[in-house]
């Protein structure tokens, strides 16, 4: 059995982020989550939504099996405990494949690195990112 690790903030879930787990999930037979806890969120604005909130919605999606908080100062010990032989980047997740796969190496974990597809935008008006929903939300709300 493949079990498939993804990762990620997941603020103000979209189509983005469900088509993300789904690929992810086609990856191995029992997909993981790994939510980011908000003080480790460093790479963009931080979530709207709590920590354990958005670890209740992901985990309530079909294609996850379970929902972990990530670690407050090791990414890689849910990753350890979980023992995936597979970790799902999103196709624009700010990871750099080879130094996680050197990472991982480092620390003892054997398990493949791959990109999950992009979801082809069949409408340019889908909101596909959590800031695009909030920057709708301020415009729209403003006026």
């Amino acid at each position: 059995m493949t079990r498939v690790v993804a990762q990620g903030t997941f603020d103000l879930l979209h189509p983005g982020h469900v088509h993300y787990l789904r690929d992810a999930a086609a990856m191995g037979e029992e997909l993981h989550v790994i939510i980011a806890r908000s003080e480790n969120v460093t790479h963009k604005e931080p979530p709207v939504v709590p920590d354990e909130q958005r670890r209740e919605m992901v985990a309530a999606l079909k294609p996850v099996d379970e929902a972990h908080l990530g670690h407050p100062e090791d990414i890689f010990v849910p990753i350890e405990r979980i023992d995936p032989g597979v970790i799902a980047l999103g196709y624009d997740q700010h990871h750099d494949e080879e130094r996680l796969q050197a990472a991982l190496g480092e620390r003892g974990i054997d398990c493949a690195v791959r990109r999950a597809s992009p979801l082809e935008r069949d409408d340019a008006d889908r909101l596909l990112s959590t800031g695009r929903i909030i920057d709708r939300i301020l415009s729209e709300r403003s006026e």
